[in-house]
């Protein structure tokens, strides 16, 4: 009788929802404990970490969560990735409304493990908590995965049935929390193993492409931010074009003694997401939204994200910080060859990319190999070795 594997010993809340999709893909058994236990008020896991578990229970078969009394231990057995199963039925997720994270906190993770699936993924993010827009912690807006990320997935040969809907969009809510927006993802294509990755020419930008939305506020406030925008990046590039998208603010229901079906506007406000696409098919994007306090001229928002879609071409290589994780993760996962990719050494020394690749190497990666890129770029190039693992429920054709 075969022997389980031990368990793999994590601490702390960092990098929480790759190291759940590592597990899951790897099949091996994650143990992660210290999550924030020193915080006075809220120790253990939060509203959106608790929220993604339920998310990942919801696309797959036979996963196991053990919880802490206190929430700072989880174990997790990690079971089969079936998506939406055979019938293709579409995945209700709620997020609940004291969320501050956006919905790119679950959409990127959820988007790495798709094409593993044994059925193609369509899940629908709902409920008062769902955030379509840039947010103070960090997330990237939904626009941004849709036009940034989720092309990439091109390089591997992942290309077919990958939809991406904003059905409703939200700001952050007052203290950044909730939103009551809704987003549909629909990823039917699902690989056996993804292509071997060589990507070391970073190439010129071409084009820039980018979407102004204003939730709930003035259509003005998006012609003032893409003016700015357009003064300021037109000089580096012509081609540039900013669609522009106006919508009211969502409803959510606030039930009261006296009026049970009493509702609220929620999530007001604009911001600007912006992706530079080279001649090679590198993209690099930025994302400014209006503070959930308010108080920010569109002039400011607008002249902020051109500047920082600036500052993310200036770092180098053929990747984005934002779509790190993703490029890594799928040439960790694709066939048993070496794949090569160019990145800035910013990108490369940032605290998240080294807790990357201690986390892999924890799940059984081999090491990567860095050198030089030789030019005058400054750039490292890395060598990954795929682990060829793949997807173990597709039928082979």
């Amino acid at each position: 009788m075969a022997t389980s594997q031990p368990p793999i010993r994590l601490t702390s809340h960092k990098n929480f929802v790759h190291r759940l999709v590592f597990s899951t893909l790897t099949g091996r058994t994650a143990h992660i404990s210290q999550i924030r236990p020193s915080s006075p008020t809220n120790p253990g896991l939060a509203p959106h970490e608790i929220s993604f578990l339920r998310l990942l229970e919801a696309v797959t078969n036979g996963s196991q969560m053990e919880i802490s009394y206190t929430g700072t231990i989880l174990v997790y057995k990690p079971g089969l990735i079936t998506g939406s199963g055979t019938g293709g039925t579409v995945i209700r997720h709620e997020i609940p409304a004291g969320c501050t994270r956006g919905v790119s906190y679950f959409l990127i993770p959820l988007c790495l493990m798709a094409p593993f699936s044994k059925a193609p993924i369509k899940v629908l993010f709902t409920g008062p908590g769902v955030i379509t827009s840039s947010t103070p912690t960090g997330d990237m807006s939904v626009d941004s995965v849709r036009t940034a990320i989720l092309p990439l997935f091109n390089q591997f040969g992942i290309f077919n049935n990958i939809e991406l809907r904003v059905l409703r969009r939200s700001n952050p809510g007052p203290n950044g929390r909730g939103g009551g927006g809704e987003v549909q993802l629909v990823f039917g294509h699902q690989v056996r193993l993804p292509k071997t990755l060589h990507l070391m020419n970073a190439g010129r930008i071409k084009k820039v492409r980018g979407v102004a939305y204003a939730v709930g506020v003035s259509a003005s406030n998006n012609s003032r931010m893409i003016d700015v925008t357009r003064g300021i990046l037109n000089p580096l590039v012509p081609d540039t074009y900013i669609f522009s998208d106006v919508s009211s603010a969502p409803l959510i229901p606030t039930p009261e003694r006296n009026n049970p079906s009493a509702k609220k506007k929620i999530g007001l406000g604009f911001g600007l997401s912006l992706v530079a696409e080279s001649s090679t098919g590198c993209l690099f994007s930025a994302d400014v939204a209006s503070p959930p306090s308010g108080g920010q001229p569109p002039e400011d928002i607008g002249k902020q994200c051109a500047y920082q879609l600036l500052e993310e071409i200036s770092k180098g290589g053929c990747v984005a910080p934002a779509a790190f994780s993703t490029m890594i993760g799928l040439m960790t996962m694709g066939s048993e060859d070496v794949g090569r990719i160019q990145v800035g050494r910013d990108i490369i020394g940032d605290e998240s990319s080294i807790q990357l690749a201690r986390d892999l190497s924890k799940f059984g990666a081999p090491g990567w190999g860095l050198r030089d890129a030789g030019d005058d770029s400054n750039d490292v190039i890395i060598s990954v070795v795929g682990r060829g693992i793949g997807n173990v429920g597709r039928k082979v054709a």
